[in-house]
């Protein structure tokens, strides 16, 4: 699906103070969607994160059953030659997985147009948005969460693309669940194409808006992603079995808590009657001297 198109983007300040609407470059946001090469660049993605070394053993790699379990006629049974066969247990597998490399490779113009494309997805969704400028002087972890915020965005996965490396923006982004960052320029098709909502630094896209004096806007809290219907039922179901057990854990530690009922003390006089027979020793025996042998 191509065809020439002028995009605009909404723009905010660092900190979400709404700007005017900003046009978007035409050499890379021109309408051109190509879908069949954007599954190819994320099948292709996900191919090379897997490592491959998943791996069974045939019967040449099992170790033992190299003697003839038993001999070959007279016993009724059917013949065996090892105990390493597939139909012995503790034998090899059969058509098991074997290590092997899952690399698919793309060509430049390929790779590029699936970036075009996921770019021109997301503007056609209108859910880019322009920064004019990450000038965040430390890392701090509220300052991105409250603009995620007041662009409302906060129960949607976020990719922030800026001007080259930032490492304030990537720390202070780290700990956000559903927020990425990436240098605009390392940003594949599918890194876009998993977010809803693209927040681009202008000076990425080769533009260089004048800066605006910030207004004092209210904190604005982080809405909560919602509940899937899975959660939902994990949930009650913890809340179920946590009341069942509830019983059970009063009970122990009632007992636990009981006072132990402390042993009577031992008259003294008796004490003392049994002192003697106890430490009462029997003398041990003298040793014969050792007998000399006659000369």
């Amino acid at each position: 699906m191509s065809e020439t198109m002028n995009f605009d983007a909404p723009a905010f300040t660092a900190h979400g103070t709404p700007r005017d609407r900003v046009a978007l470059p035409s050499s890379t946001f021109d309408g051109t969607v190509n879908m069949p090469v954007m599954h190819q660049a994320v099948k292709a993605y996900l191919a090379n994160q897997r490592q491959g070394n998943h791996a069974t053993k045939t019967r040449g790699f099992v170790v033992g059953g190299n003697q003839k379990p038993w001999k070959q006629k007279g016993t009724g049974r059917a013949r065996a030659g090892s105990t390493r066969s597939p139909v012995f247990v503790g034998g090899g597998t059969v058509f098991g997985p074997l290590t092997h490399g899952h690399e698919q490779k793309l060509t430049k113009q390929v790779r590029a147009l699936a970036r075009k494309s996921a770019f021109n997805a997301r503007a056609r969704e209108q859910a880019l948005i322009v920064i004019d400028h990450f000038a965040y002087d430390k890392p701090k972890t509220s300052q991105i969460a409250e603009l995620v915020a007041r662009l409302d965005a906060s129960d949607k996965k976020v990719l922030i693309l800026t001007d080259g490396a930032k490492p304030s923006v990537y720390l202070s982004a780290r700990n956000l669940k559903r927020v990425e960052v990436r240098p605009y320029s390392d940003v594949t098709a599918y890194d876009i194409l998993w977010s809803d909502v693209v927040l681009v630094e202008a000076l990425a896209l080769g533009s260089t808006l004048a800066p605006v004096a910030e207004k004092s806007l209210e904190k604005v809290k982080a809405k909560k992603a919602p509940v899937t219907p899975e959660k939902a039922a994990k949930a009650a179901k913890a809340v179920a079995k946590a009341k069942a057990d509830a019983p059970k854990k009063a009970a122990a530690a009632a007992k636990k808590a009981a006072p132990k009922a402390v042993p009577k003390a031992v008259p003294k006089v008796a004490a003392k009657k049994a002192a003697p027979k106890s430490a009462a020793k029997k003398a041990p025996a003298k040793k014969s001297a050792p007998k000399t042998k006659g000369k």
